[in-house]
């Protein structure tokens, strides 16, 4: 089996590295274009490139899906399969056409829930204890193709949107291996998505960090903290500075205080009463500072008990 592998971040680099050193046969790799980045405008390189070329892999950066040089390339590399993971773009109806096995997928989440650019994120921000890998045939929509192979994936009450994603790579990797055998043997049957239980996941903002403590519980602003790393990250305001936080604990029931008052500090941490329940801070990242242990922005910034944050 020939396929061509299409995908841009860190996720679908590991993805890519599975399968080429599987007995399947990587014949190229379609990723963004090297951009400028930073303060510096170095050109940002995608890992899946980066990954292709350690491999002697063939690139290919189209600015456009439409570009005739880039459909002739596509074309010759003869592929008889395309994957698609974290691309960034959709396949167009040419392209998913192409390949004589048509174009797959692989998405972390259990479609149709949470279709779109950040599903982990979402999964844990929405305080979901289960979610897992679906792979897909492609279609002109987003994340709502035939369903042709699913696992589930628990979420731990300690995983951050880092850790979960990690977990769930070697078992995407596993489900990806057996579903392109399966497709080669013309053994992979497929069944549609149930429109009537689709929920979103939209591309993460800065905005979506905000805390706000006197509409959200404290099990709402834990998910918050959890779901946003590594970026953008939940964050809130003291002493007119933003705060990014880190690292948190809900405490449920009823607490002292009104919303955004800190009802406690002792020399590891302080806590916060939210909308319900309180929140207690561990670690955080003030700005034009480096991240810090809630003890050391305590001591730092002389908090104290009936101060307000946010």
């Amino acid at each position: 089996m020939k396929i061509v592998f299409f995908g841009s971040d860190d996720f679908a680099a590991a993805h890519l590295r599975d399968v080429i050193a599987s007995p399947f046969t990587v014949c190229g790799c379609v990723t963004q274009p090297d951009r400028p980045k930073g303060r510096g405008m170095k050109l940002n390189v995608s890992p899946v490139k980066v990954v292709a070329e350690q491999h002697a892999v063939p690139v290919l950066q189209p600015d456009s899906l439409l570009d005739p040089g880039f459909l002739k390339a596509l074309e010759a590399m003869g592929a008889d399969l395309f994957v698609v993971i974290a691309y960034g773009r959709f396949l167009t109806p040419q392209l998913l056409t192409m390949p004589p096995a048509g174009a797959i997928n692989l998405h972390p989440s259990l479609l149709p829930r949470y279709r779109g650019a950040a599903p982990i994120n979402w999964a844990i921000i929405r305080g979901e204890t289960r979610t897992g890998i679906s792979i897909i045939r492609l279609n002109k929509r987003m994340d709502a193709g035939d369903v042709i192979a699913q696992t589930d994936v628990d979420i731990r009450p300690e995983d951050t949107a880092v850790t979960l994603r990690e977990r769930m790579v070697p078992i995407g990797c596993d489900l990806l291996r057996e579903t392109i055998d399966k497709i080669g043997r013309d053994a992979c049957p497929s069944k549609p998505q149930d429109p009537g239980a689709v929920t979103l996941a939209p591309k993460l903002t800065k905005a979506a960090g905000q805390v706000l403590w006197d509409r959200q519980t404290a099990g709402e602003i834990h998910n918050l903290v959890r779901g946003l790393l590594p970026w953008p990250t939940a964050y809130t305001t003291l002493a007119g500075k933003t705060v990014k936080l880190l690292s948190t604990e809900p405490i449920p029931g009823e607490t002292a205080g009104n919303p955004g008052e800190i009802i406690a500090v002792d020399k590891e941490s302080l806590t916060v009463r939210a909308a319900a329940g309180a929140v207690k801070i561990w670690q955080v990242h003030p700005e034009s500072a480096k991240a810090m242990s809630a003890g050391e922005l305590i001591r730092g910034y002389h908090l104290r008990s009936g101060q307000k944050v946010g």
